[in-house]
């Protein structure tokens, strides 16, 4: 059985919804159990028993949280080797796709270890309570059956 963990932050609700989206797409994969938690739930040192991580964040301003990116830094700390990693986002308006590249350069930097599992995925999201732009959750699931694809090879 394979393992993975999503770790997101999400301050009104939109990051967490992709998270469990991405959830339901990566167990209509047989083999493959999933986890998702909050940040703020998360000790990084047990993270070395999952086969995969995935990590949201929302977009500030074109970046990840400061907390999502303080926790990527810190996985510098521990070994991945053989382990696969995944980043989303969730964005309003211009900055479409630009937290989650930077984010997927950072986990390349800090934790080399982790090859990617598919490319990061960023979700529209209304305003800043939402709700997520209707279409967007589709390619949640999508993007969670690529991963645990991933996870069976």
């Amino acid at each position: 059985m394979a393992g993975a963990i999503i770790i997101y932050e999400s301050k009104y609700g939109n990051t967490r919804l992709v998270a469990e989206k991405i959830a339901e797409g990566m167990r209509q994969v047989s083999g493959v159990e999933v986890e998702v938690r909050e940040l703020k739930e998360i000790n990084p040192g047990g993270l070395s028993e999952f086969d995969a991580i995935v990590i949201g964040s929302p977009n500030h301003m074109g970046n990840a949280t400061r907390s999502i990116r303080k926790f990527i830094d810190g996985l510098a700390k521990f070994s991945f080797e053989g382990k696969l990693a995944a980043v989303f986002d969730t964005c309003i308006g211009k900055d479409f796709e630009k937290a989650v590249k930077k984010m997927e350069k950072q986990v390349g930097e800090k934790a080399p270890s982790l090859s990617l599992a598919a490319p990061g995925l960023s979700v529209r999201v209304e305003g800043m309570k939402g709700p997520i732009i209707e279409g967007e959750l589709p390619r949640c699931q999508e993007f969670g059956i690529a991963i645990g694809n991933r996870l069976k090879v």
